[in-house]
C-alpha cells in the first residue's frame, strides 16, 4: 500500500451551476414520490425492478450505457437519474459527477470517491448496507455511479426503527457510519426495498481523518456491540484496507480508519452523544 496522498483537487472543472441547466426539469416533483398528491397521475421516473447480484450488477455500472434522464432536486450537489444498459440487463442509476461536486470548506474535493469507499467497506465488512458503486467516466466526466434502489420513500431511518424488523442491520450501519465518520447520516439515506433490505445512500460526506461524525442512528448508545458486528471489525482489522478502499483515501483517512475500528473493538460498546449535538440537519 502506497503512503502518498492521492490528489484531493482533481475535479475536471470548478462547480459551474449552469453546466447542468440542460438536464432540469420544469417540475421538480417529478422525482419525489412523496411529494405528488394522491390525484396526480405525473408517472414516477422510478422503475421497479427484481434484485440484481452485486457482481452483475458492478458490470452494468462499469461497463453499461449510461442515458441520463434528469437531475435530482433538492441535492446540494449535481446528482443525475440515469438509465444504463449492458448486456441485456437494464436498471437505473445515480451518477454524481466529480464537476458537480460544490466546494466545502471543511471536507476535501473528490467526494464521488467517498461514496465508492463507503460501499467498499461495506462489502469488506460483509455486510452489503451499500448499493455497487462505481467509479465512472460519464457524460459529464468522472464521477460515482450507484446502482438505483426501488424503494418506498415514505420509509426511512425513523420508520424502520420503530417497525422493529431491521435491528441487526441498523447496527451494523451505525458501526459502518463510525468507521466510515459519516458525516450527514440523515434519516431519508436509509431506504427499505421491495425485498425488505435497507440500504444506506448519500455516503459522500465521510472517511475525513478529523472526527466528524453526524448520525440519527445513537439509539443502541450504551448497549453492547453484537459479537458478529465486532468479528466483523476485526477481521477487517487483521486483513488491512482492501486496494480499493486504500486508493480512494490519503494516508491520514487510512489511518483514521483503522483507528476509529480499534476504537469500537476496544470499547465493546456501541457510544452515546453525550453533546446531544451530534446530528445532521434536517433529520430526515
Amino acid at each position: 500500500m502506497s503512503g502518498d496522498a492521492p490528489p484531493q483537487n482533481d475535479d475536471p472543472e470548478p462547480f459551474e451551476d449552469d453546466l447542468f441547466d440542460e438536464y432540469e426539469d420544469d417540475e421538480d416533483d417529478e422525482y419525489e414520490d412523496d411529494d405528488r398528491d394522491a390525484g396526480d397521475e405525473t408517472e414516477s421516473p422510478f422503475r421497479q425492478r427484481p434484485p440484481i447480484e452485486t457482481a452483475r450488477a458492478l458490470r452494468l455500472l462499469e461497463q453499461g450505457e449510461i442515458s441520463i434522464i434528469g437531475r435530482m432536486p433538492r441535492s446540494s450537489n449535481a446528482t443525475f437519474l440515469v438509465d444504463l444498459e449492458h448486456d441485456g440487463l437494464v436498471a437505473q442509476g445515480i451518477y454524481k459527477p466529480a464537476k458537480g461536486e460544490r466546494p466545502l470548506w471543511d471536507f476535501p474535493s473528490g467526494l464521488y470517491r467517498r461514496e465508492v469507499a463507503a460501499f467498499d467497506l461495506s462489502e469488506q465488512l460483509g455486510w452489503h448496507l451499500v448499493p455497487p458503486t462505481v467509479v465512472r467516466d460519464g457524460p459529464l466526466g468522472d464521477g460515482s455511479l450507484q446502482l438505483f434502489v426501488p424503494a418506498d420513500f415514505q420509509q426511512h431511518y425513523f420508520t424502520i426503527r420503530d417497525a422493529g424488523r431491521h435491528v441487526e442491520g441498523l447496527q451494523q450501519l451505525c458501526v459502518l457510519d463510525i468507521m466510515s465518520n459519516n458525516t450527514d447520516r440523515k434519516g431519508g439515506h436509509v431506504l427499505l426495498d421491495p425485498e425488505n433490505r435497507i440500504w444506506a445512500i448519500d455516503n459522500g460526506l465521510s472517511f475525513h481523518a478529523e472526527f466528524k461524525l453526524r448520525t440519527v442512528i445513537w439509539d443502541f448508545g450504551g448497549q453492547a456491540v453484537p459479537r458478529p458486528i465486532l468479528d466483523a471489525v476485526v477481521k477487517f482489522l487483521d486483513d488491512g484496507l482492501s486496494d480499493v478502499l486504500a486508493e480512494k483515501l490519503d494516508v491520514f483517512e487510512r489511518d483514521a480508519v483503522l483507528a476509529r475500528s480499534k476504537a469500537i473493538v476496544q470499547e465493546g460498546r456501541f457510544p452515546i452523544d453525550h453533546t446531544g449535538r451530534r446530528y445532521p440537519w434536517p433529520l430526515v
